[in-house]
C-alpha cells in the first residue's frame, strides 16, 4: 500500500501497538530547555530513575535568559533560578548542554538544525509546542507536557494516538516580497486557529518546494496554530544539501547510508490522506494580524474583516480581540503608528531573516520612535551576521544587535513591551500579554516588520 511520510516514519518506530489504543513510540531526539523540565527531572528522582539513553536528550536554556549582559549573572530570580535548575539537572544525569555564553547555545529549535542534530526521518520531541518546527527537515517532530519528557527521559519512548494526516498543497509561484512567514500567516487564517486540530500536516506544492531549509522552518514552526500536532515537509536535495557537513550529521559511509534512507521518505504516489487542502500562491501578499490570536490576520492592503454573523459566541470574542488591539472592523492598518519592532524567535530568528531584515533597510534609517529589538536565534547566527557584515549595515541604520535567545516572543526574560505599545513582531503568537502584560502585538514577516523599523508605521515592504 503507498504510505505518506508522516506513515513511513512513525510506523518505523513503533515500539508496540495498544489495542483500540495508542502506540508506543521510540524517539531519535528529546530536546530540553529550562521551562518544561524541572518537574520531569525531579520525576526521575522521586522513582530512583536514571536518563535511560542521555546522549539522546541535548539541552539548552532559552526562554528565560537576558539578550544583553548573558556574561553576567541573571537578576531577575526566577528566571535564574529556571536556568541553574536546568544546569545542576544536565550536570546530575550526564545530558549535552550548550549553556550560556557557550558558543552552540540559542533557541533549541534553532540550534538543533544547525548543528545537524535535527536529521530526516527521526522521531523528534521537546517540552515545547514549537518543536513542530523539525518537521522541516522531514522529521516528526511535536511538543510534549512534562509528565511525557519525563517518560521519554526515562524509557526514550512515549505513548501517543496516531494522528490523522493532512496535506496542505501550496500550488504556483510565490510573488514578489512574499516570505514563508506570509505563507504561514495566510493559511492559519484560512484554516482558522482550530481547523487541523487532531492533525499532523504535510505541505506539498511548488510554492514549498521553493523555500529554502530555513524559510521551511518558519511555516513548519507555525503549525500548531492552526492546532495542528506538527507540519513536515518530505526530504529533498535542499535538505540533503543544508544537512551536509553539518557537526552532527552522518559522514562518510554513514551520510551514504542514511542519504540511501531519506531518498525513501517522501509520500508515494496514491498514498491517501485523511484530509487535502489546496491554496494558490498568487492569492498570498506579505500579511499581518489584527488581533489576538494568528488566525485573525489579513493581506496587508486588505482592511479588517467584520465577524461571522452567525457564530455569537465567536462576535463577542472578535470584539473583544479588536477592543484590545485599538482596532475596528473596516479600518485599513497601514500607516497605524508602530512603537516596537521584534526580529527574532525560532520563527524568525534565523541568518536569512537578519539577511532580508539587513538588505531592506541598507541605506535607510531606523524610525526614531520606534524601538527596535534584533535577537539573532543562536550564537551561531550572530556570528554568521558579524561574519557578513549585516551588524555594520544595521548599526549605519540605527539598530542594536542584542544577544540570542527566545527574547519577547513570550517576554519571560527582560523583553518586554510596555502595555499599551504596539509591537510588530516576527514571533509565532499575539495572544493578549503574550509579549507583555497588556502589550499588543501585530504578527508579520522580517519584511514587513523592517519596514515599519524604517517608516514608524505599518507599511507594504514591496512600495518602498
Amino acid at each position: 500500500m503507498p504510505k505518506t511520510l508522516f506513515d513511513k516514519i512513525w510506523d518505523a518506530h513503533v515500539v508496540s501497538h495498544i489495542p483500540d489504543g495508542p502506540d508506543l513510540l521510540y524517539i531519535d531526539r528529546h530536546y530540553c530547555h529550562e521551562v518544561t523540565s524541572p518537574q520531569a527531572f525531579d520525576g526521575l528522582r522521586r522513582r530512583d530513575i536514571k536518563v535511560m539513553r542521555p546522549e539522546r536528550t541535548v539541552c539548552s536554556p532559552d526562554h528565560n535568559i537576558p539578550t544583553r549582559h548573558q556574561d553576567l549573572p541573571i537578576t531577575d530570580p526566577v528566571s535564574r533560578n529556571q536556568v541553574d535548575t536546568l544546569v545542576r539537572n544536565a550536570s546530575e544525569f550526564g545530558l549535552t548542554l550548550f549553556g550560556l555564553m557557550h558558543p552552540k547555545n540559542g533557541i533549541i529549535h534553532v540550534i538543533g538544525p544547525e548543528n545537524g542534530l535535527t536529521l530526516p526521518g527521526q522521531t523528534l520531541v521537546c517540552g515545547d509546542s514549537h518543536t513542530s518546527t523539525h518537521g522541516a527537515l522531514g522529521a516528526l517532530a511535536f511538543g510534549i507536557g512534562t509528565s511525557e519528557v519525563e517518560m521519554v527521559l526515562a524509557s526514550q519512548c512515549i505513548i501517543q494516538p496516531k494522528p490523522r494526516k493532512m496535506r496542505i498543497t501550496v500550488d504556483g509561484k510565490l510573488s514578489s516580497g512574499v516570505t514563508a512567514k506570509d505563507i504561514a500567516l495566510y493559511i492559519i487564517a484560512r484554516m482558522t486557529t482550530g481547523g487541523a486540530t487532531g492533525y499532523f500536516v504535510e505541505y506539498a506544492g511548488e510554492a514549498i518546494r521553493s523555500l529554502s531549509m530555513e524559510e521551511r522552518m518558519t511555516l513548519c514552526n507555525m503549525s500548531i496554530e492552526m492546532g495542528a500536532r506538527g507540519g513536515m515537509i518530505a526530504p529533498d536535495e535542499t535538505t540533503f544539501a543544508y544537512v551536509k557537513g553539518r557537526e552532527f550529521a552522518p559522514k562518510g559511509e554513514e551520510w551514504d547510508k542514511a542519504l540511501a534512507y531519506w531518498r525513501t521518505l517522501p509520500t508515494d504516489d496514491g498514498a491517501v490522506f485523511d484530509s487535502e487542502i489546496h491554496f494558490n500562491a498568487a492569492d498570498i501578499e506579505p500579511r499581518i494580524t489584527f488581533g489576538t490570536n494568528p488566525g485573525m490576520g489579513i493581506g496587508i492592503t486588505e482592511r479588517i474583516p467584520a465577524p461571522q454573523p452567525e457564530d455569537e459566541q465567536g462576535r463577542i470574542s472578535y470584539d473583544k480581540s479588536l477592543s484590545y488591539m485599538g482596532f475596528r472592523t473596516g479600518e485599513c492598518l497601514m500607516g497605524t503608528p508602530v512603537d516596537y519592532v521584534f526580529l527574532g524567535s525560532c520563527t524568525n530568528g534565523r541568518i536569512e531573516d537578519f539577511r532580508a531584515f539587513a538588505g531592506y533597510v541598507k541605506g535607510k534609517k531606523k524610525a526614531p520612535g520606534v524601538t527596535a529589538w534584533l535577537v539573532p536565534g543562536s550564537w551561531s547566527v550572530d556570528r554568521q551576521i558579524r561574519e557578513e557584515g549585516i551588524d555594520i549595515i544595521l548599526e549605519e541604520a540605527g539598530f542594536e544587535l542584542r544577544q540570542p535567545g527566545c527574547s519577547a516572543c513570550l517576554a519571560m526574560n527582560d523583553d518586554k513591551i510596555p502595555a499599551g505599545k504596539l509591537a510588530v513582531s516576527t514571533s509565532n503568537r499575539n495572544f493578549e500579554g503574550r509579549q507583555g502584560p497588556g502589550a499588543r502585538t501585530i504578527l508579520a514577516g522580517p519584511l514587513v516588520a523592517a519596514a515599519a523599523a524604517v517608516t514608524g508605521k505599518i507599511t507594504d515592504p514591496r512600495t518602498l
